[in-house]
């Protein structure tokens, strides 16, 4: 019955689109909104099928889905149909990433595309140019206070640039992955510069009280974000005389999605960028679209349903296009961005390993792997047609949030670990080499964050600046070996971007009025090129960090096991120093591919044997893919060197 009411309101909806719409050849656009009209329905009559405007909202949302469509590029058009019909693309091992501050890595766009050719020197094939949209000065939040969503910020170009670069990236076969900041917008936006006029249509925008009275409800339940510079949820508003919501910081106003104009606006602007030619659009802080009274106000179900709405929309308009979910939670609300199901209830493709990172940060402090083999074991399954996004260092701040139960499952006391892992990135610890700085400290309950850049964190720096060869040497290593496990886990690695070449922790920000208080900054560069020329000098720390990573990244692509098929198992062994899985073609039998990291400062072995009769190598054709190279065996017994790592096979791939 419900499907005949659908599409009976699909008829009508047809029957009054505007006639600029209705006179276009529109075939493969009905094509895909019949096949998912009824899902779209569905979730929009869910949400919002009490209200009295609910046909023209629908009307609305179909012609905004039918006019970005009529405006899509053809060479876009042209894609979709070819990603449609190689549905699982996006899994192949073939991809590679990295994200960027286009500022920080090239001055703006047009530098963007004039270091193509160094992305593709490393061998990176895809592309996540962090927010470029308009954004007020000072208050920003790293480009993720938007004041305008559909143009570039002028300090990093134009959308003609953008269009020029998507166009020059699209030639080269490299993926664009462009930011939407779904959950709020800047107080400087239009909106709310409506809202503050006094524009009722535009203070439903968003969460908007007289009083405390509901806010102090909220406030109950709901948890801080930033507790040392933005406590608490709402902000009050001189102008409105009112209290706002602001999540995230005083100057970030959080959308209100229980209202379709919120949504349909937002669709507009996710299928806006799609056109200028992103293949992957990221979606920032999913968890947080819907609020409710009594909860955290995170991972709601309606915001999977919302997102399952804009997935669904973006099939009609755009199916080319992929999500990522930037939703940094437990791993049980994590898995669930995918979707409850590939068909019926998809999200988003991609979602970040926000565990695997944090899990890979603890066994390098530990020099052992216990909590990282508890937490992959304590990982729940992913959809198929779904894949993780593995990465070892971002824009962001390393954020602890095992699970206290696998914690204290491998001997630790959660709070105390917790500390430890905070005082050895931060150097308070004795002997830790690391230099990073807290992030996020929250006086009430102890909880803090880590700011720093890959090669501070893991040493490279204090190495250096001692002029001390062996701890250089290590440096590199746990460099290389982390990235090893992301390249190999199963998805698809991102690198950050002057990790490549060590970048070391810039102090300058402190300098800067606007970034002072914020020590994520640390470890948001600006790239010296005339450093990075140091690639190309032999048995410099740029050269064998670069040298290593393209290696690498060249190998990966040829090993067909590392395709991302929910074909890993996880291989528990007797050492716990070691970290051990092996990845299966799920199409070629016995081209199978066994991993194995060493996170200690000393050699370790491994009994081959001990992981089973069925893992059987020859060992007279073992080689790790890697290096080219046999490994070390002693009889039956492999020796992995000092932070080190094997891909062996005994197949020739």
């Amino acid at each position: 019955m419900y499907e005949q009411i659908s599409h009976s309101l699909l008829n009508r909806i047809l029957d009054e689109l505007k006639p600029e719409i209705r006179v276009r050849d529109l075939r493969h656009f009905y094509t895909r909104l019949g096949a998912n009209f009824y899902a779209i329905y569905s979730l929009f009559h869910y949400l919002y099928g009490k209200r009295d405007d609910f046909d023209r909202q629908m009307l609305r949302l179909v012609e905004v889905m039918a006019l970005n469509y009529i405006r899509r590029d053809k060479a876009l058009k042209k894609l979709d149909i070819e990603r449609e019909a190689g549905h699982n693309w996006f899994l192949s091992q073939e991809w590679v990433g990295m994200a960027l501050y286009s500022d920080g890595f090239a001055g703006d766009l047009q530098g963007l595309r004039g270091r193509l050719g160094y992305l593709q020197e490393l061998g990176v094939n895809m592309v996540h140019v962090m927010p470029i949209l308009q954004c007020p000065q000072g208050a920003s939040d790293g480009g993720y206070a938007v004041s305008n969503f559909r143009d570039v910020d002028d300090r990093v170009g134009t959308l003609d640039d953008l269009r020029q670069l998507s166009s020059d990236m699209r030639k080269r076969k490299v993926l664009l992955t462009l930011d939407v900041v779904v959950n709020h917008t800047s107080d400087e936006h239009e909106w709310a510069v409506k809202a503050r006029a006094g524009e009722q249509k535009y203070q439903d925008y968003y969460y908007i009280f007289d009083n405390r009275d509901v806010p102090d409800m909220f406030e109950e339940t709901m948890p801080e974000i930033f507790p040392e510079n933005a406590p608490g949820n709402f902000t009050f508003n001189d102008a409105m005389q009112k209290w706002v919501m602001t999540v995230f910081n005083n100057y970030q106003w959080d959308l209100n999605y229980s209202n379709p104009s919120v949504f349909i606006e937002m669709i507009d602007i996710i299928l806006f960028w799609a056109n200028q030619g992103a293949d992957i659009l990221r979606m920032d802080a999913v968890a947080f679209l819907w609020k409710k009274i009594g909860t955290r106000c995170q991972n709601e179900r309606e915001a999977h349903l919302i997102l399952q709405l804009m997935k669904d929309c973006c099939q009609v308009t755009a199916p080319g296009v992929l999500f990522i979910a930037e939703a940094i939670v437990a791993p049980v609300e994590i898995i669930k961005y995918f979707g409850e199901d590939a068909v019926i209830a998809k999200e988003c493709e991609i979602a970040y390993n926000a565990t695997f990172m944090a899990l890979l940060w603890d066994a390098v402090a530990t020099k052992n792997a216990k909590l990282l083999n508890q937490g992959i074991l304590s990982l729940p399954n992913k959809l198929d047609r779904a894949t993780w996004l593995n990465y070892v260092r971002c824009h962001d701040d390393i954020g602890l949030g095992f699970d206290d139960v696998d914690i204290r499952q491998v001997g630790y006391e959660p709070f105390a670990h917790r500390k430890f892992l905070v005082d050895y990135f931060t150097g308070v610890f004795d002997d830790s080499p690391a230099r990073g700085q807290p992030f996020g400290h929250n006086e009430k309950t102890g909880d803090a964050r880590i700011s720093g850049e890959l090669a501070s964190l893991v040493g490279l720096e204090k190495a250096l600046e001692l002029g001390d060869a062996e701890a250089i040497e290590h440096s590199i290593r746990l460099i290389l070996l982390v990235h090893g496990m992301i390249m190999s886990f199963g998805g698809i690695p991102l690198l950050y971007y002057g990790d490549e070449i060590g970048t070391l922790n810039n102090y300058g920000f402190t300098n800067d009025a606007n970034k002072g208080g914020d020590s994520r900054w640390i470890h948001r560069p600006v790239i010296d090129w005339e450093r990075a020329e140091l690639r190309h000098k032999r048995g410099t720390a740029e050269q064998r960090i670069f040298d290593g990573l393209k290696k690498m990244i060249a190998v990966r692509k040829c090993i067909s096991a590392f395709a991302d098929y929910n074909n890993r198992e996880l291989l528990v062994t007797d050492n716990p120093h070691l970290f051990v899985f092996m990845r299966s073609d799920p199409f070629r039998q016995g081209e199978d591919v066994l991993v194995v990291g060493n996170f200690d400062a000393m050699p370790q072995s491994l009994t081959l044997g001990e992981l089973g009769k069925s893992i059987c190598f020859d060992p007279a054709r073992l080689r790790d893919l890697n290096s080219g190279e046999a490994p070390r065996l002693f009889k039956d017994q492999l020796v992995v060197p000092p932070y080190s790592f094997y891909w062996l096979s005994d197949a020739r791939l």
